[in-house]
């Protein structure tokens, strides 16, 4: 894939202005040229162009908040001079694995006055007797070269990265955010729970209730079943007074009509 279609590739419908970190790597350059990269990335930050095929950086637009710039794995040989012109806040420069050569060729570095970290991994100029102390003598400003400082101490997270910290930054704060938003939904969430459980025993008490209103039901049922049989009872007594009674008198009568019979 040509470098065009791959920063069109990478807007995904921004625009230019809106972009601070711009990754091409293992595209494809024309004659060796950066293409498709103009001014107009004026808030880009970070640039990545690892593997491109590149031989010259004079292409390069003027990107005046530009930080980080990678260009390792390329052809670069020289022409570095440009970079203090269109890049005047670079503070990391990667050149790993160019056609460095000498000592002379990084030279013009030493007008980015705010350059704090370079890096010639496999370039041929790294193979120079005194190397270290010749290219920090070159370039006051580095702290970090390689990856190191002068006292051989390695730069924290490999190489000092600070437009990556920037990012950590930005994402600690999404992290803040999101914590203060769980926070602020846990009451709404301890209220929802405590309305669940008045609903529960609402319910529950709603339960209760029937079970009441069942029970006493079933009593009244057998108080009028119990006072069924009570007057059941009552009416076979009364009947059988009244048996009694008949049964006496029809004696009486016999008694009588006997009687009347014998004295005639």
């Amino acid at each position: 894939m040509d470098m065009k279609k791959r920063i069109h590739l990478e807007l995904r419908n921004r625009t230019p202005s809106d972009v601070k970190e711009l990754v091409l790597d293992n595209c494809r350059s024309n004659e060796g040229k950066i293409e498709g990269l103009t001014d107009e990335f004026e808030e880009l930050e970070f640039l990545s162009t690892i593997n491109v095929g590149l031989s010259t950086v004079a292409d390069l637009p003027r990107l005046n908040k530009l930080k980080k710039l990678e260009l390792s794995d390329n052809r670069i040989s020289g022409g570095l001079e440009v970079l203090a012109a269109k890049c005047p806040k670079l503070t990391h420069l990667n050149l790993s694995g160019n056609k460095i050569k000498d000592l002379s060729t990084i030279e013009p570095l030493k007008e980015l006055a705010t350059l704090k970290s370079l890096d010639l991994f496999n370039c041929e100029v790294t193979n120079l007797n005194e190397y270290r102390d010749n290219v920090f003598n070159l370039l006051p400003q580095l702290t970090y070269l390689d990856g190191y400082d002068k006292d051989d101490k390695e730069a924290p997270d490999s190489d000092a990265e600070v437009y990556n910290e920037g990012l950590d930054d930005d994402e600690d704060d999404e992290d803040d955010d999101e914590e203060d938003d769980e926070e602020d939904a846990a009451p709404g969430e301890e209220g929802e729970d405590d309305e669940e459980e008045n609903e529960e025993e609402d319910l529950s008490g709603e339960e209760e209730e029937e079970e009441d209103l069942n029970d006493k039901e079933v009593d009244d049922d057998d108080e009028d079943e119990d006072d069924d049989d009570e007057g059941e009872t009552m009416n076979c007594n009364k009947i059988l007074n009244m048996y009694a009674a008949l049964s006496k008198i029809r004696s009486v009568k016999f008694s009588c009509n006997l009687n009347i019979t014998l004295y005639a």
